[in-house]
Formats: C-alpha cells, structure tokens, sequence
C-alpha cells in the first residue's frame, strides 16, 4: 500500500490517513526532486550537429548502414 503525504511542521502528515489503521507501522521513503541537474538534452548539446558527412536518412536507416539490412522507405 502507498500512501502520499508532506511534511507539516516537521511532522509526516499523510493525504488521507483514514486508510491507516492506529498504530501501523510505516516507513518513510523522500522523493527527490527530479528537476535537479542537466536535462540529458541538456547534457547532449554540444554534440548536435558536430558530425557533417552522414546520409540524409542515418537516423530512419540506421540499421541499413551498419547492419545492411533493408532500407526503410
């Protein structure tokens, strides 16, 4: 069972506490915010474009190029 819920005051205060009987026992895991840091867009800026001798379709016939397998229409 997962229930949400915040800090209030120093104090876990759960959303909807009415599923929990009294005296459960529970454990806390925090939610780390995800916005910290680069985006992998972010992270991959600096190589977009550097590479300037690929075919027009390398990336819908990638397969083709280093498998050589059929190309896609």
């Amino acid at each position: 069972m997962t229930v949400s819920g915040h800090i209030q005051n120093g104090v876990v205060v759960f959303n909807d506490a009415s599923t929990l009987p009294e005296g459960a026992a529970v454990e806390v895991h925090l939610i780390e915010d995800d916005n910290e840091g680069p985006t992998l867009l972010d992270s991959l800026k600096p190589f977009i474009g550097v590479v300037k001798d690929m075919p027009p379709d390398m990336a819908r016939n990638h397969d083709h190029y280093v498998y050589g397998t059929a190309k896609r229409p």
